[in-house]
């Protein structure tokens, strides 16, 4: 792809491109950083980025989405991920497409991951035909909610995340789906 080329599809905003090389660093600084990881049971080290990395190319290889690598169109800054990933673990709507983000933190409160998120759901409907998108998030990760809210999905329920269960502050999840 040429520079002109790099982006698969854009926003207002963002551009939501593949992932590079040179998007490790950059990820990891966000993966540990105790304020955006939050509502995940632990940070991520830099090993562990590059195997998401790496997933989320071969997840884009075979399906043409991922949670997609994302930069402000205005200076090609790069924020974090916005974007779609299947999900395969134990539950009973699962296996699934989720919608998901994670932005570094002094990008927050700006609508990047609504404008993203509301980007990646009309990608995935008009260019993948996917017709059911699923969020989850720990119940008590309320700005998620509240970006899932503005996205327009709807609540479906909360239920115990197999993957969390052994967290008591993180095991309580819930579920929106696009409608």
């Amino acid at each position: 792809m040429t520079k002109e080329q790099k982006y698969i599809f854009t926003s207002t905003r963002l551009g939501f491109r593949n992932w590079e090389e040179k998007d490790v660093e950059e990820l990891y600084k966000i993966n540990s950083d105790s304020r955006v990881m939050e509502f995940f049971p632990t940070l991520l080290t830099k090993n562990q980025t590059i195997e998401f990395i790496e997933k989320m190319k071969i997840q884009f290889k075979k399906n043409g989405f991922c949670y997609f690598a994302v930069e402000k169109l205005e200076n090609k800054e790069f924020i974090g991920f916005i974007g779609l990933s299947e999900q395969n673990y134990e539950a009973d709507f699962t296996p699934c497409i989720d919608i998901g983000w994670r932005i570094k933190c002094n990008e927050w409160n700006q609508g990047f991951a609504t404008e993203g998120a509301k980007r990646c759901l009309e990608y995935a409907e008009k260019n993948l035909n996917i017709d059911k998108v699923y969020s989850i998030a720990p119940k008590i990760n309320i700005k998620s909610e509240a970006v899932m809210k503005k996205i327009g999905l709807e609540k479906v329920k909360e239920f115990e995340h197999p993957l969390l269960r052994d967290d008591e502050r993180l095991k309580t999840c819930i579920l929106y789906q696009s409608k």
